[in-house]
């Protein structure tokens, strides 16, 4: 028997759970929270862990299995992409700008890089497409087309129709997803 306990060597695999559950989820707020569960029901169940064998593997097996479990629930969890349910059990919030908000942040986060950028700089910020261009040392046109392509996306993203009325309340966010640009 050895004389270190094998609990003192789980911090040192705690990197490689973390990549592991990002290549999973590919969130890192996810990841984060697949990689505390990893370890609550680790330690929860270190008796089960048979000294000798690969701890790694074993730390890696509950990460595994707590992520697919974690996507076995979601199956049974009702899919309500039109929202008709949701509607019929609540009732409108005064604040639907800010709940709009958030779809807006998530669709933006999936935006490429680039594309965001080009909103940030032209629509938030209310940069002209030329300083916008300048900061980012490319040429005008493509400045143009980035803000032009990450707006159509980001409408598609947040399924804006044309012309459909958006609650969105706050300025830097309505000029950021406006057709029309800055």
């Amino acid at each position: 028997m050895s004389d270190s306990d094998p609990r003192d060597a789980v911090l040192e695999h705690i990197p490689s759970l973390r990549a592991f559950a990002r290549s999973l989820t590919k969130d890192p707020t996810r990841a984060d929270d697949l990689v505390q569960e990893c370890l609550v029901k680790a330690i929860g169940n270190f008796d089960k862990f048979r000294e000798g064998t690969n701890l790694r593997a074993w730390l890696f097996t509950i990460l595994r299995n707590a992520f697919y479990s974690e996507r076995r629930k979601a199956v049974r969890e009702t899919d309500d992409p039109e929202g008709e349910l949701v509607a019929s059990l609540s009732v409108k919030p005064d604040h639907d700008g800010r709940l709009q908000l958030t779809e807006f942040q998530a669709a933006f986060q999936q935006l490429k890089a680039e594309h965001r950028e080009a909103l940030t700089l032209v629509g938030a910020l209310g940069m002209s497409y030329e300083e916008a261009a300048e900061a980012c040392e490319v040429a005008l046109g493509t400045m143009k087309s980035r803000t032009n392509r990450a707006r159509k996306e980001l409408a598609h993203l947040m399924q804006l129709d044309e012309g459909a009325a958006t609650e969105i309340t706050d300025s830097q966010t309505m000029s950021v997803v406006n057709q029309s640009g800055a």
